[in-house]
């Protein structure tokens, strides 16, 4: 088999269906003996207009710490499945041009495995999708993987 991916990105948001997202982007990642990124992207203007103003950055970093726990439990799955070349991040902003091109360029990412969709139909509409946005302006291949029903939210 040619290795056709050499650096495998799945984007997560913690949501039920990161731990299928993160099964399927480790399987695609050794399969290709490929590196593998995991990379939560935390939206602090969504912070502001739940709680109505800034954010302190005491909500922020225990937020990033919360987040990073998360990400080396993830990264943990990934080598305890046998996988020795993983890498978590963290980064702040939109989600979309950072999962699509930006984080992708900094990486030299071959792949993005992302979830068909984490949002309700409403959020979408508000919204719009982070995963259609990806698979319309990655300039790398995108893999979305279509969850149980159970598993969105």
């Amino acid at each position: 088999m040619n290795q056709q991916y050499k650096n495998v990105l799945v984007p997560v948001d913690g949501s039920k269906a990161t731990a299928n997202l993160l099964k399927r982007a480790i399987e695609v990642a050794k399969e290709n003996h490929a590196h593998l990124d995991i990379l939560n992207v935390l939206e602090v203007n969504q912070f502001n207009q739940t709680y109505g103003g800034a954010v302190s950055g005491d909500v922020v970093f225990k937020l990033t710490e919360n987040t990073e726990e998360q990400l080396h439990e993830m990264e943990q799955t990934a080598r305890d499945a046998g996988l020795d070349d993983v890498d978590i991040h963290i980064r702040f902003g939109n989600p979309k041009p950072i999962i699509a091109n930006e984080f992708p360029a900094d990486h030299n990412t071959d792949v993005i495995v992302i979830a068909s969709t984490g949002l309700s139909a409403v959020e979408r509409i508000i919204m719009g999708s982070v995963t259609s946005f990806v698979s319309r302006n990655a300039k790398c291949d995108v893999l979305i993987v279509k969850l149980p029903k159970d598993a969105k939210k």
